[in-house]
């Protein structure tokens, strides 16, 4: 009835890219915040200014993983290595910390002035999934995931939530490593291989592998199905929605 195997007792989402279309202005935001530092960098040194790629850096090095992972990790990348700082920090801070504030006020005005739009392919997915009396769970590297599902009207749909707060709270890594759905599926009371995991982000689809769950859906926003399944997706769709039309 959904697509997926017998033995899948529980679904466990990620949130942008698969759930609600704010991966686009995550990139946007990323593009933002990289490019007025990176200009400042190079002016400041004599360097050229090498701007941020919101698809192959983006793909590579921040989607899907929490915010400071993703300034340190696109930043060494770069040769660039700043001091961690604190959560505290302001956006005009030179540190990872700081860098990530920027980005992360970035994505909040923008959600402020834009708004929120779930996948309508997605929503008919969870309200079938529940319906067949599935457990759910979202899980999420961003510290505004709540906000975001109360944003797109879906927060209601889901059992649990795994969150950047959360991670942070539970010191939990996260992706590509698996903790964070490792998290999910056992607050919902399930082993792994009961469970199924539903990430657009090549991060993500690496913890889905690695966490050893049921089956690991890939979602193909982007055109990058080879990739998805080359990082472990068992299979790739562009919309939740062909699960359930493949009955």
């Amino acid at each position: 009835m959904l697509g997926l195997p017998d033995h899948v007792r529980a679904c466990l989402f990620d949130l942008d890219g698969v759930l609600t279309q704010t991966a686009k202005v995550h990139a946007a935001a990323w593009k933002e915040m990289f490019d007025g530092y990176l200009r400042e960098r190079a002016a400041r040194e004599g360097t050229a200014f090498v701007p941020f790629d919101a698809v192959g850096d983006y793909d590579e090095y921040v989607d899907g993983r929490p915010r400071e992972d993703g300034v340190r990790t696109f930043l060494a990348a770069r040769g660039v290595h700043l001091p961690e700082g604190s959560p505290d920090d302001p956006p005009e801070a030179e540190t990872v910390n700081g860098l990530g504030t920027r980005k992360n006020n970035l994505v909040l005005r923008r959600i402020r002035e834009d708004g929120v739009e779930p996948y309508e392919g997605s929503v008919r997915f969870v309200q079938a999934v529940r319906q067949a009396g599935l457990r759910s769970a979202v899980v999420s590297s961003s510290a505004n995931c709540r906000d975001v599902l109360v944003a797109a009207g879906i927060e209601e749909l889901f059992d649990e939530r795994i969150d950047g707060i959360v991670a942070r709270e539970r010191e939990l890594h996260g992706k590509p490593a698996p903790d964070t759905y490792l998290e999910a599926a056992r607050v919902l009371g399930m082993e792994p291989g009961a469970a199924a995991v539903f990430e657009d982000a090549l991060a993500g689809v690496e913890a889905g592998r690695a966490g050893r769950f049921g089956m690991v859906v890939g979602v193909d926003r982007m055109g990058q199905a080879e990739q998805l399944r080359a990082h472990g997706a068992d299979i790739v769709v562009r919309d939740l929605a062909e699960l359930l039309e493949s009955r």
